[in-house]
């Protein structure tokens, strides 16, 4: 089996490729183990000064894969965990994170790229989270960053229509920061990161702190009920219905329960 993620470094920069691509790149345990490993000893490395995730294929992330997932519900409920510990991995990353979508970026690989400081799309790029249409829920944090990002309306009709948002809509919205012609992606990701790069570290590194700060207050926030709330929808028979329906490509019966 070819490595699921692949890390190539040059000229102060960390390349980090998904690359499961005849899976759209779904994020599997191990494939999530092995960006959690691979963060840490970038995150403390000096000499890199940006971080770029790519993927290879089509798509740029389906997110959770759901095989994986419905055999975990089968043993009682599905684990998130695992997926909210790679992103916060990421987002405390002290260099600069960029992601090049170049394609579909689906719930978890949506958050996956907001997780990122920098986001740059190719025009065949799109966004969404269908999570309500198999019976999830986003977890209440990665919901906040969301909020964070695009402001409460926007949020609403992201995560209650499931729709997928073009990149120029996303560009828009406050989904990513710049959008490109797909086969100029490579370059103007590369050129992003050298201007990056030809800046003073300490101070950039300085400046990224503070706006995470500024942004990570919803962390203090009293969120007991609502992780309770998540953790009822993650046990659902809605969420098994959702899975055997992706399974069998049915429409599913959701009943609340």
């Amino acid at each position: 089996m070819p490595d699921e993620v692949l890390v190539a470094s040059s000229d102060h920069t960390c390349t980090l490729t998904l690359n499961r691509p005849h899976k759209r790149n779904a994020l599997n345990a191990s494939m999530i183990a092995l960006l959690r490993s691979t963060l840490e000893r970038v995150a403390a490395d000096p000499e890199v000064r940006v971080i770029i995730v790519r993927a290879n294929g089509s798509a740029f992330c389906a997110g959770l894969d759901l095989r994986e997932m419905a055999a975990q519900r089968e043993a009682g409920e599905a684990d998130l965990g695992g997926l909210e510990k790679v992103l916060e991995d990421l987002e405390a990353c002290p260099q600069p994170t960029i992601a090049a979508v170049q394609g579909d970026a689906v719930a978890g690989g949506c958050e996956l790229a907001l997780h990122c400081d920098l986001r740059v799309a190719a025009d065949t790029a799109r966004f969404s989270m269908p999570l309500a249409r198999i019976g999830l829920a986003v977890p209440v944090t990665l919901t906040w960053k969301l909020v964070d990002t695009i402001g409460a309306a926007k949020t609403n009709e992201l995560l209650f229509t499931g729709e997928a948002v073009a990149a120029e809509s996303a560009c828009t919205l406050g989904l990513v920061n710049r959008v490109v012609p797909a086969d100029e992606l490579d370059s103007a990701v590369a050129s992003l990161a050298h201007q990056i790069i030809q800046n003073a570290p300490l101070s950039v590194r300085a400046m990224k702190a503070f706006v995470r700060r500024a942004t990570s207050l919803h962390r203090t926030l009293a969120r007991d009920d609502l992780e309770e709330m998540h953790r009822r929808v993650r046990s659902s028979a809605d969420l098994q219905e959702g899975l055997a329906a992706q399974r069998e490509r049915r429409a599913p019966r959701f009943r609340g329960q």
